[in-house]
């Protein structure tokens, strides 16, 4: 070892801890030290039945100490009688059950002694009983008169107590005892007064001593009670009655005797059992009372036995302790006796002396402090030797001993003993002066195993004197560990609090005092914690269903053989394999249970352990099912708008309650809520209305479902009322222009309060002083006649009823009955903002020719004529609505370069007012529409010649056309996009030039006006191969069957054509977006954010060359834009005052090319 701690150097010094080994570890047996008694017996009886009797008296010391024993103070022999046995390194004695052994009776003391001192036991009393017996005696018979007290004495012989004492007759049949007949503590029988059936020959006391197993009688008593007869009269005829006779008398005691005075003193020992005894005798038999004289008795500890004629209080205290008085009454007088209680106690400690272990040149100090009642006299003794203190080195008093500069022959027992008339008591203290290097106790190279997240413990126990310094060291490091993870115990134990993996390793423990130095070492390996999760988590479970808990669990592997699972349910154990009727199942990690009850809800946890940790994991199962319904509902606290309702839930507690009524005056049968509780209620105040006959219901309701309801309380009837509300909703509608008609929401049945409902209605014309005008009717309406037009009323509802009229009403302002306007809007006036949209300003007209409330104004326009030819059309009226007080409104989707007129007016709930004059504005010009067609007439290997039509509208003069056209193939790639300008509007074809042989290509036509060009026409067409048509034109081209050849393969081309042309109508279009945006709508760019109203025409048709229909299927053309995009009801989106809240733009997608008429569907360009 020494090797170990020169060359190892394992040093992480952790701290160091000065330890007071004396007080930490016992002093191992290998190290001199003083006796010390570890056992002895206690009191001792030897029975008469046992075949022997142990007195045991066990002590350790270095060197072995060697026994001695006292008898009653004397020395005693153990070879001194061959019945005692002794063995060898032992006190303990036996002594053997053979002939008369009332000689070891007595009271013994055991002395363990070696070298450097003596121990000493508490005493040890041993009892020899004798066998109780009742002494052989005639027993001479008792003759007393009728009335006289009796006292038949048992004096039961001597015993080991307890003794219970029976007095019976010779057939074994107890003497009835009661307030006149009893017995006293010490087993007399005693008679208050005798009667004449007290008369027997076989009283018998019966002595029964149950440790001893022994039970003896004595003799048979005789008592004999006769009359006194009355011939000491004289008179010869004196009557012979039992009545002259009883000598009624005042009480007397006979327990406590005359001869104790009035007053005597009792001494109880504390924690033990008070017995106060009062017998008295006396005709009438006299009646036993006690009292405290000072203070009162305690409630609930003293209890009388024996008729009243003893106190009993157990467990006493210094409380119980005073004057206690006894009274003894019959009719003729009574008596009483005072006892005078002390309550005293043995000693018992406050402080005993502790020994330890010293080092050279320290000081000792003992204390040793009883108390008792008697104050305790204290005795100190040395090595079981009264302290001479004469010859005693040392400071010595009644309660301390100290000593100085301690050496190593100071070495001893001391003994303190402490005494009153009650009892011994005896305390040791081992004083051992030592002076040794540290022994380590704890084994070399022990095995430590912990998990992370555990503490561990790494044992050093040690022994030193003087005391040793402590340090733990790991691996091979010197550096000390100051984490507050490593604390290091008063044994020597070095605690790793929260481990970690990089904990492992190995471990030395260093103690060093003066004398010398020793360590050992001590591996510590760190395994994974023990993982537990139970699934699912608190699941909830429908009655009758079943559910499995998986417990999963991980574990380290070297704690696979330990590993062990159960399952618990609220904390009790649950049997591995369960069967019961086969519906729990418990197998290792899974528990399953079938046809769940509402019994088996509760926490189930899952508790795995190894032999280094152990883990729960919980999931709470909660069954769930429709509640039981409520029961015995009960009404109370009756009142005239109130009543409690009160009723016991069924199963399923807590779960809330629905409470439903029903009405039988208004809806007889019907169940409606009332109100709703908290599932721990099972009370609640209903609030109800006057003048209704209920009957109440309550429903329990919780997850699952609702329960039954419970059966109906008895009916309650509450009083009628005045109403306590006006009926709501109050308004004015009118349908003639002098009419108007009051309305407002009825009264609810529940609302009435009570009969005979009425509703009183006041109006007044608002602004003229004027009295209210009044009408009680039934109705919730009234008409009145004859009103002025449009004009503001005050009016107001009252509710009333047989007992009175609900509250003061709020007043209602209303206006009685409309009419059209009759004024038109002035300074009407139009501006264009471009060839489609105008925008229309009015005057309106002044409030007072609305002549109602103004709903708005409505714009109608016509077309007169085209500005192109100049010819004049049918007119076409078409309107917008323009909700609100406006006054102007966009009008889109005019014609360009055309004729208008328009008018404005004014319109409210009646109807249209007059319109203005008509007003006349032109549009201008704008981009003309697609050509209606566009053909191929000639295709060569490099050229075209293309043709195509006037537009269908040129919404203006035209100026020209622009001609495009790129290459295009079956993979949807394109060639760049190439324009021609043709500057003549008469020119209607155009042959193109140096085009690519073989190759397909795609042409666009547009017609174009000063305003900009307008939507393509399309065509698509593959030039002939080279030298293919020369061929053709000089062989065959002449010959009639090649023309009628080329006839139909035309004829299949333009079929085939046609089909392509719907199916790519189907599919996408070419993107010509690039192209698009070089000629953008030169119109459309300027319509944002405007304001438009509502569109009609007179024929609800579209406008011709805009728009298709007003209901959202409108194709846009080159300016036109959809009013349904922007109209309000059928046609689009306006706000309440007519705003509109869209966006406005003039093409239907930029970028994008429309074809019309054409044969080939649209096609993407790039530029």
């Amino acid at each position: 070892m020494e090797m170990l701690l020169s060359t190892k150097r394992i040093t992480i010094c952790l701290f160091f801890f000065v330890l007071n080994l004396a007080a930490a570890i016992e002093i191992p047996l290998s190290v001199a030290q003083l006796p010390t008694i570890t056992e002895q017996s206690n009191a001792q009886i030897a029975y008469p039945f046992d075949e022997d009797f142990t007195i045991k008296c066990e002590a350790k010391g270095n060197p072995q100490p060697i026994f001695n024993w006292t008898k009653d103070g004397k020395p005693f022999d153990l070879l001194s009688d061959p019945r005692i046995l002794t063995f060898n390194n032992s006190g303990t004695f036996v002594i053997q059950n053979h002939g008369i052994i009332t000689n070891f009776q007595g009271k013994y003391r055991c002395y363990a002694s070696n070298a450097l001192g003596t121990a000493m036991s508490e005493e040890i009393e041993l009892i020899v009983p004798s066998v109780p017996k009742f002494p052989k005696e005639k027993i001479e018979p008792l003759d007393v008169e009728h009335g006289d007290s009796v006292i038949l004495h048992c004096n039961p012989p001597k015993g080991i107590p307890p003794l219970h004492i029976y007095w019976m007759n010779i057939d074994l049949q107890h003497i009835p005892q009661d307030e006149r007949v009893s017995m006293s503590l010490k087993g007399d029988l005693y008679f208050a007064n005798v009667e004449e059936n007290d008369s027997r020959s076989d009283y018998c006391c019966f002595a029964a001593f149950p440790r001893l197993r022994t039970i003896v009688q004595k003799m048979p008593m005789t008592l004999k009670v006769s009359l006194k007869h009355a011939n000491d009269s004289g008179s010869p005829n004196a009557a012979v009655t039992k009545a002259n006779f009883i000598k009624e008398r005042k009480p007397k005691l006979l327990i406590p005797p005359e001869s104790s005075g009035s007053s005597s003193s009792v001494t109880v020992i504390k924690g033990g059992v008070l017995l106060l005894e009062c017998i008295a005798e006396g005709l009438p038999t006299p009646h036993l009372n006690w009292v405290k004289v000072t203070g009162s008795l305690p409630k609930d500890r003293p209890v009388t036995e024996n008729y009243g004629k003893i106190l009993k209080i157990e467990q006493v205290s210094a409380a119980d302790e005073g004057t206690y008085q006894c009274t003894a009454s019959n009719s003729v007088g009574r008596v009483k006796h005072e006892f005078h209680v002390h309550v005293e106690e043995p000693p018992q400690w406050i402080k005993e002396p502790e020994g330890g272990v010293y080092s050279v040149g320290t000081n000792l100090v003992l204390l040793c402090e009883a108390f008792g009642n008697p104050e305790p006299t204290v005795e100190w003794k040395l090595n079981g030797m009264p302290i001479d203190s004469r010859t005693f080195r040392g400071r010595i008093s009644a309660r301390e001993i100290s000593l100085t500069n301690l050496q190593l022959q100071d070495s001893a027992v001391y003994q303190c003993e402490a005494s009153n008339k009650h009892g011994t008591i005896l305390a040791s203290a081992n004083v051992n002066v030592l002076n040794i290097a540290p022994l380590i106790l704890t084994s070399d190279g022990e095995n430590y195993a912990t998990v992370v997240g555990y503490s561990a413990f790494l044992h050093c126990e040690i022994f030193a004197s003087p005391v040793a310094d402590i340090r733990w060291t790991k691996d091979d490091s010197i550096e000390p560990l100051s984490a507050l993870r490593y604390e290091l115990n008063k044994n020597g134990t070095l605690e790793i609090k929260g481990t970690r993996k990089e904990d492992a390793g190995s471990y030395a423990c260093w103690a060093a005092n003066s004398v010398g130095k020793r360590a050992i070492t001590a591996n510590l390996d760190i395994r994974d914690a023990t993982k537990l999760v139970v699934t699912p988590k608190n699941p909830r479970v429908l009655k009758s269903h079943s559910v499995l808990l998986k417990c999963q669990s991980e574990y380290d592997s070297h704690l696979k053989h330990s590993f062990k699972l159960s399952w618990r349910k609220d904390g009790g154990e649950l049997p591995v394999n369960s069967t019961e009727y086969g519906r729990i199942i418990v197998d290792m990690d899974t528990l399953f249970i079938s046809s769940v009850t509402l019994e088996d809800q509760g926490v189930y946890t899952c508790a795995a352990s190894t032999s280094l940790d152990s883990v729960t994991a919980e999931s709470q199962l909660i069954v769930l099912d429709v509640p039981d319904p409520p029961e015995d509902l009960q009404l109370s606290e009756n009142q005239n708008r109130s009543v409690r309702l009160s009723w016991k839930a069924g199963a399923s507690h807590n779960s809330p309650s629905i409470i439903e009524f029903e009405e039988s005056r208004w809806e007889p049968g019907k169940w409606q809520e009332l109100t709703r509780t908290a599932g721990n209620e099972t009370t609640a105040i209903l609030s109800l209305a006057p003048y209704m006959n209920y009957q109440f219901r309550v429903i329990s309701v919780n997850a699952v479902g609702r329960s039954r309801a419970s059966k109906p309380s008895l009916r309650y009837a509450t009083p009628p009322a005045a109403p306590d509300k006006n009926p709501e909703n109050i308004r004015i509608e009118a349908s003639e222009p002098n009419e108007m008609v009051m309305k407002w929401e009825p009264l609810k049945p529940a609302e009435r309060n009570g009969p005979g409902l009425e509703y009183k209605v006041s109006w007044r014309q608002q602004g003229v002083e004027a009295d209210w005008n009044e009408e009680m009717v039934k109705k919730h309406s009234l008409t009145l006649r004859n009103t002025p037009t449009f004009v503001p009323y005050e009016i107001k509802v009252q509710a009333v009823n047989n007992l009175g009229s609900g509250p003061e009403p709020n007043v209602t302002t209303g206006y009685s009955g409309e009419d059209i306007p009759d004024a038109a809007p002035s300074s009407v006036s139009v501006d264009t903002v471009n060839s489609t949209l105008v925008k229309v300003f009015w005057f309106g007209i002044p409030r007072d020719r609305v002549r109602g409330h103004l709903r708005g104004y409505k714009v109608s326009w016509w077309k007169t004529k085209s500005m192109l030819d100049g010819k004049r059309h049918h007119p076409e009226k078409h309107f917008l609505t323009f909700v609100g007080d406006r006054n102007y409104g966009m009008i889109p989707g005019l014609e360009p370069f055309s004729e208008f007129r328009l008018t404005v007016l004014a319109y409210n709930a009646k109807g249209d007012g007059p319109e203005s004059s008509p007003v006349v504005f032109e549009t201008p010009e704008g981009v003309p529409e697609q050509p209606r067609f566009l053909r191929i007439l000639n295709f060569d290997k490099d050229s075209v010649t293309l043709s195509w039509g006037l537009p269908k509208k040129a919404n203006g003069h035209l100026t020209g056309y622009v001609l495009q056209y790129q290459i295009i193939n079956e993979t949807h790639e394109i060639g760049p996009l190439n324009d021609v300008s043709i500057t003549n509007h008469s020119t209607l074809s155009w042959r193109l030039s140096n085009l690519s042989s073989s190759t397909k290509y795609k042409f666009y036509v547009r017609a174009c006006t000063v305003k900009g060009c307008g939507k393509p026409v399309t065509e698509e067409g593959l030039t002939m191969a080279q030298g293919t048509y020369a061929g053709i034109y000089d062989g065959i081209s002449t010959q009639g069957w090649f023309i009628g050849l080329m006839c139909a393969i035309a004829l299949l081309t333009l079929l085939l054509l046609t089909v392509c042309f719907v199916r790519r109508n189907k599919g996408g279009k070419y993107s010509v977006k690039e192209k698009e945006d070089l000629h953008p709508d030169p119109e459309a760019q300027s319509i944002k954010d405007e304001i438009f109203g509502e569109y009609s025409d007179s024929d609800e048709k579209p406008l011709k060359g805009s728009l298709q229909s007003i209901n959202g299927d409108i194709k846009a053309t080159e300016s036109a834009d959809s009013l349904v995009d922007y109209g309000e009801g059928e046609h689009g989106m306006f706000n309440e005052d007519g705003s509109f809240i869209g966006a406005y733009s003039g093409s239907k997608e930029k970028g994008s090319v429309e074809s019309t008429g054409s044969s080939t569907a649209t096609f993407p360009l790039h530029a």
